[in-house]
């Protein structure tokens, strides 16, 4: 078995786009519109599958928001600099909800991002990537 893709319903499917491919640098990578059944679908990620999972971004129409519930808790990216990737992060417009630092009780250093829908996405520095 192998992970394929993540679904998040969001609010805005071109803000969510947006959000996913210039601030965190991802690609859109196919999109699909479902008129008769009322939802949009568009995939995003750092490569395709079966390669590299993706997150697919599921707009249903008319709703705008959603419930998180207290049931999620986060998509965790490795990125190479956990500093400097909320730098590039902050400078696109995205929001740092936690700091650079180290882990509590640890030294591996993580971050926190929240997209525009409000789920959050962890930032885990890893030393062997480039």
């Amino acid at each position: 078995m192998r992970l394929l893709h993540t679904m998040l319903r969001v609010g805005d499917l071109q803000r969510s786009i947006d959000f996913y491919t210039h601030v965190l640098g991802m690609t859109l990578l196919r999109t699909t519109d479902r008129p008769e059944q009322k939802y949009s679908l568009a995939f995003v990620g750092y490569g395709s599958n079966p390669d590299h999972a993706e997150l697919e971004l599921t707009y249903n129409y008319g709703v705008e928001q959603y419930e998180l519930g207290t049931a999620y808790g986060h998509i965790a990216l490795g990125v190479a600099d956990a500093y400097g990737a909320c730098e590039k992060i902050r400078a696109a417009g995205g929001a740092i909800t936690r700091e650079p630092g180290p882990v509590k009780g640890g030294a591996t250093v993580i971050a926190f991002v929240t997209d525009p829908d409000g789920y959050k996405i962890e930032l885990i520095q890893r030393q062997s990537m480039s």
